[in-house]
């Protein structure tokens, strides 16, 4: 048996210390009460009797937690204490700073640049502008993910986004690219869930009558499964959603019902975002589409903006694959693959302008 002391400010605080720590498997030994200098109080402290296995489990139990709380608390502190010292650092260099300002103003934001230039402090690239621009390219081009353009087995793919980003338009370009542009033919359905946008149906239909390929508008669950089986012959299968806000939530809901049929066959989910958007907009759509579990990302509307820091920090902030970009009215044109070179061409021609 092993002897413990409690102290408590009354007798039964003490004693309700060692119930709750010990339960009912201990046996009091003696009880006195204590005067705390300190305080200028008197208090009460018991001596119990507890066995050996149980007092060995319950301590353990409590230093490992005590343990874990102290290095998390140290942990946090020394985070803090790096985040000071680079954030000094850089106020201190005017080199660095010029650079971190130069990206700031081109739309990186402040938090990701400072990510990048918190590991060449105090290296020699921190002492050259060219190398640190240099460098911070190379970065963002290590944080950029591309999807590969896989044909070789049937295809269904959904479209999702806010309104206005050209969802309709970028699958009209889609369809004929697989349809007639590759080196194979392949059978191409399209089906329209957009029946709360006024000549949302008249527009993919339009697309679909002048490029010959079938297409269906579905208003209900039971239609959708219908249309949905029945095209299994197909090789890709074109989904249209609705455009909605990101706090939309009854369309969010029927497009999350609208994925279940996806079981027999995985409906893959195309985040469509225009790169005129904000970043902290673009933050807020990536996380009220995230949970349908995106297969990749297609940017639109490349000749509306000259400026991609917003695109670039969003793709530096979450690790989403692209597919495709897009600009433009014209199908089957104003459509390529989504590459590297591509959007860092057009982000650098910002920079050296």
């Amino acid at each position: 048996m092993i002897e413990v002391t409690l102290v408590g400010s009354t007798p039964q605080e003490a004693y309700q210390l060692a119930k709750k720590k010990y339960q009912d498997s201990f046996r009091l030994i003696s009880a006195r009460q204590i005067a705390l200098t300190d305080e200028d109080k008197i208090s009460c402290e018991i001596t119990i009797s507890v066995g050996r296995d149980q007092f060995l489990e319950i301590d353990d139990d409590e230093d490992e937690e005590v343990l874990l709380d102290e290095l998390a608390q140290l942990r946090e502190h020394i985070t803090l204490m790096k985040e000071h010292l680079v954030e000094s650092q850089i106020k201190t260099s005017p080199l660095i700073e010029k650079v971190k300002s130069f990206f700031i103003k081109r739309g990186i934001e402040e938090h990701l640049i400072e990510g990048v230039l918190s590991s060449l402090i105090g290296t020699p690239v921190a002492d050259d502008d060219k190398l640190l621009v240099a460098y911070i390219l190379e970065e963002i081009d290590e944080s950029l993910h591309i999807k590969k353009e896989d044909l070789r087995e049937k295809k269904v793919k959904m479209f999702v986004g806010p309104t206005g980003v050209g969802k309709t338009t970028t699958v009209a370009k889609l369809a004929a690219r697989y349809a007639f542009m590759m080196d194979s033919s392949y059978r191409v359905a399209l089906i329209n869930l957009d029946s709360f946008k006024v000549g949302a149906f008249e527009q993919l239909a339009h697309f679909a009558n002048v490029m010959e390929l079938q297409h269906f508008s579905v208003h209900n669950m039971s239609e959708f499964e219908e249309i949905y089986t029945s095209l299994d012959g197909y090789d890709l299968i074109l989904i249209d959603t609705a455009g909605m806000s990101p706090y939309d939530a009854h369309k969010l809901v029927k497009t999350v019902e609208y994925l279940s049929i996806g079981e027999k066959q995985e409906i893959e989910v195309n985040l469509v975002i225009s790169t005129t958007v904000k970043y902290e907009d673009l933050k807020v759509i990536h996380e009220t589409f995230s949970f349908l579990n995106l297969d990749s990302v297609i940017l639109s509307k490349f000749d509306e903006t000259r400026h991609l820091g917003s695109i670039i920090s969003y793709l530096m902030q979450y690790p989403v694959a692209l597919s495709y970009f897009t600009m433009g009215q014209n199908v089957p044109d104003d459509l390529i693959v989504a590459n590297k070179e591509y959007l860092l061409q057009h982000f650098i021609g910002d920079v050296n302008a």
